[in-house]
């Protein structure tokens, strides 16, 4: 893959975890310094492994995801299962393939494609 195909996917994901992000109000600076950390850690992945462009994705959601733990806690909560006493983080799955989403892990149901939490 070209270096254009792989900035091309760097900037794909990258807006798409930024829409999550700004979905569940959560995109302040520091935390958009945070993804970009993630961005520079998965391109050097990606340039080792060309053949991987298509789980960037859900591979940068899943980095965000295991970052945001440590200083912020939990995200993206599932709100189904919050509203009923029970707050946990959303999965994504696949964890290794293309069209990558949010998933329930308790009720096991896709909540929304990464990208497109609402």
């Amino acid at each position: 893959m070209s270096s254009d195909g792989i900035e091309s996917a760097l900037h794909a994901a990258r807006a798409l975890i930024l829409a999550d992000l700004t979905a569940r109000d959560v995109a302040d600076p520091q935390v958009v310094s945070l993804v970009e950390e993630v961005l520079t850690k998965r391109r050097w992945w990606v340039e080792q492994w060309p053949d991987g462009v298509e789980y960037l994705a859900g591979l940068v959601a899943q980095d965000v995801q295991d970052a945001l733990l440590e200083g912020y806690g939990r995200w993206p909560v599932c709100r189904s299962c919050a509203a009923e006493g029970d707050p946990h983080a959303l999965g994504v799955e696949p964890e290794l393939g293309p069209e990558p989403h949010w998933v329930c892990g308790k009720e096991g149901v896709a909540v929304a494609p990464v990208g497109a939490l609402t």
